[in-house]
C-alpha cells in the first residue's frame, strides 16, 4: 500500500503525491535554452522530489543526460582546498548510480590540487565524451560556504562563458534553501568583495517550489480514498487548509498522524475535522525533527530581526532586506495584503511556545500557583482575577525575563503568552494573531465554547489609549464578543510600578474593555 510519506523524496508507487511539475512551471524551457538558474525553498517542500523526477523526465526525452548530484556532504567545507574535491566527489558518487555512458571517466585522471580550476576541467572533459548535452541538477548547493561555495561558483561561472570555446554543462541548476542572493551575503564577509555582484550573475531564473492549493491537497487526499475506500470529510481537509496553508510536510504529516497514529490504520472510519485537530495538537507539542530544525533558525540574529517585530506587531521590515528574504526562504513567514505573518497558523504556534517555552517551564515550579481551576467561577474564567494575578507576577519577574530571553524586545508579549498557556493547559486553548504593522499581538483564550479576547501591546506616543482600545474592539467584533481586555506594557524606566499597575474600564461602541495596565 502506498502511505504519506514525512521522510526524504516520495515516490509514485510507493507514497500519495503530487506531481512536483505542476508546482513549477518554465524550468525545462529554461533547460532548452541551456540556461543555468536557481531553484529555493524551505525545507521538506519537494524539492528533491522535483529533481528526482526533472533528471528523469529529461533522460526519458533523449534530448539530454540529466545528473542529479546532492551536495549536502560538503556541509561546513569552507576551504577550496578541501571543498572541490568533495564536490567531485559528489559528483563521481552520482555519475556511479547513472546509466550516463563513460560516467566512471568522469574526473578519471583529474588533478585534485589544483583547486582552482579542477571542477571546471573535469566537466568540460566529461562533456566531449558526451553524444548529448549534460543537465547538472545540483541539490543543498547551499551547503557550500565562504571559499569553497566561491570557487565553485567562480569555475562554473567561467565553464559557461567559455563553452562556445570548450563543451561545458549544457545547463546547471543551483537548489537548496535560500536564493542566490544569500549565497552572495554569505560569501561577502565584512567589507570585501568580489569584484561583481555575484560569482553567480549567469542565472537567468530563480523559481521557488509552491504550497499545495487547496484543490492539491483534496487530490492527494483522494488518492488514499481511491486506494483505501477511506473518505477525508470536508471540513477536514479545510482545516487542512486553513492551518498548514498547503506547506508539503506538514500536510502529509497531518494525514499519516491521524491514519496510522490515531486510528491505527483502520481505514473503515472516517477523517474528520475533530481527528485532524488532534493530530494538529499533537504534531504542536511532538516538535517533529522538522519542524525542530526550522525552530533552531530562530536564534539566528538575521531571523530575530524579522520575528521579534512580527510578534511586537510593530516596527518597520523591509521586504527588500537580505533578512527578511532569508527568512521567508526558510518557509517562516510569509506577505499577507503587505503585513509579514508567519507562514501558517502550527508555524505561528511553534514558534510562540518555542521562544516562550523557559518562562512556561519556569511556571510548572509548585511555588506557582497558575493553574486553570485557580480561575474558574461558575464554569467561567474569572478574567479579572487571572490579570491582577498577571499584574503582580510580571511586576516580581519582569526584570528578570526580560534579561533571559533572546527576545527582549517581545519579553513582555512571550511572557505573558506564557502564562496563559500554562493557565490554559489541558482545559483551554490560546489563539494567536500576530502580524508587522498591525501595532498589536491579538490572542483570544477559549474554553467551554466561550472567548475571552485580549490585545497586548507596548505604551507608545500620548494616543496608544485611544487607539488600542479601537483595535481591541475591532478584534472584538471579530470573535462576536461584547467584553475584552487590553494589556499595555508601560516600559518607561522612570515610571513607578504603582503608577504602571493600574485597572479600568472603558466602553467603545457599546463594548466593555477593561484596560490592564501593567
Amino acid at each position: 500500500m502506498r502511505y504519506f510519506n514525512i521522510a526524504g523524496p516520495c515516490n509514485s508507487e510507493r507514497h500519495y503525491m503530487i506531481d512536483a511539475a505542476t508546482r513549477l512551471q518554465g524550468v525545462e524551457e529554461l533547460i532548452d535554452g541551456d540556461q543555468y538558474f536557481v531553484i529555493h525553498a524551505a525545507r521538506q517542500s519537494g524539492k528533491t522530489t522535483y529533481l528526482h523526477d526533472l533528471a528523469g523526465r529529461l533522460n526519458a526525452s533523449g534530448k539530454y543526460y540529466a545528473l542529479y548530484c546532492s551536495l549536502e556532504s560538503v556541509q561546513g567545507v569552507v576551504d577550496p582546498k578541501d571543498g572541490i574535491p568533495a564536490v567531485i566527489s559528489c559528483l563521481k558518487d552520482s555519475f556511479s548510480s547513472t546509466d550516463i555512458p563513460q560516467g566512471n571517466k568522469f574526473a578519471q585522471a583529474a588533478d585534485l590540487t589544483d583547486y582552482i580550476s579542477v571542477l571546471k576541467a573535469a566537466i568540460s572533459r566529461f562533456c566531449k565524451l558526451l553524444d548529448k548535452p549534460l543537465v547538472i541538477l545540483f541539490d543543498e548547493a547551499d551547503c557550500l560556504s565562504e571559499g569553497a561555495l566561491i570557487s565553485f561558483l567562480r569555475q562554473l561561472r567561467n565553464g559557461y562563458n567559455s563553452r562556445s570555446l570548450s563543451p561545458f554543462a549544457h545547463s546547471v541548476a543551483l537548489v537548496g534553501m535560500r536564493n542566490i542572493r544569500d549565497y552572495k551575503a554569505k560569501i561577502r564577509p565584512d567589507s570585501e568583495s568580489l569584484g561583481s555582484a555575484s560569482p553567480f550573475n549567469i542565472v537567468t531564473e530563480s523559481f521557488t517550489l509552491k504550497n499545495f492549493t487547496r484543490e492539491e491537497i483534496a487530490q492527494l487526499y483522494r488518492q488514499h480514498t481511491d486506494d483505501t475506500g477511506q473518505v477525508f470529510e470536508e471540513d477536514a481537509i479545510e482545516l487542512v487548509w486553513e492551518q498548514t496553508q498547503g506547506q508539503p510536510w506538514l500536510v502529509n504529516a497531518i494525514a499519516r498522524e491521524v491514519i496510522v497514529k490515531i486510528l491505527h490504520s483502520d481505514c473503515t472510519k472516517p477523517v474528520t475535522a475533530e481527528l485532524v485537530n488532534e493530530a494538529i495538537q499533537t504534531i504542536i507539542l511532538t516538535r517533529p525533527t522538522h519542524i525542530d530544525s526550522l525552530l533552531e533558525r530562530l536564534k539566528e540574529d538575521r531571523v530575530r530581526s524579522v520575528i521579534e517585530p512580527m510578534i511586537l506587531g510593530e516596527g518597520f521590515i523591509n521586504k527588500d532586506s537580505d533578512d527578511f528574504l532569508y527568512t521567508r526562504d526558510l518557509g517562516l513567514i510569509r506577505v499577507v495584503n503587505t503585513r509579514i505573518e508567519p507562514a501558517n497558523p502550527i508555524y505561528a504556534e511553534v514558534i510562540i511556545r518555542k521562544l516562550s517555552s523557559n518562562p512556561q517551564e519556569e511556571l510548572k515550579d509548585p511555588k506557582y500557583p497558575y493553574q486553570l481551576p485557580r480561575y474558574l467561577k461558575d464554569g467561567r474564567i474569572d478574567m479579572s482575577y487571572l490579570m491582577r494575578d498577571f499584574q503582580q507576577f510580571w511586576h516580581l519577574n519582569s526584570a528578570i525575563w526580560t534579561n533571559r530571553l533572546d527576545y527582549t524586545e517581545a519579553a513582555p508579549h512571550l511572557v505573558m503568552m506564557a502564562f496563559l498557556q500554562r493557565v490554559v493547559n489541558g482545559g483551554g486553548q490560546v489563539i494567536r494573531e500576530m502580524a508587522s504593522g498591525s501595532g498589536r499581538l491579538d490572542l483570544c483564550l477559549l474554553y467551554e465554547n466561550r472567548k475571552y479576547p485580549i490585545e497586548l501591546k507596548i505604551r507608545y506616543g500620548e494616543k496608544y489609549l485611544e487607539k488600542g482600545l479601537e483595535q481591541t474592539a475591532r478584534y472584538m467584533d471579530l470573535h462576536c464578543c461584547s467584553e475584552g481586555w487590553m494589556v499595555v506594557f508601560d516600559r518607561r524606566a522612570a515610571v513607578k510600578w504603582e503608577d504602571k499597575l493600574y485597572f479600568k474600564k472603558e466602553t467603545v461602541d457599546g463594548k466593555t474593555i477593561t484596560v490592564v495596565g501593567v
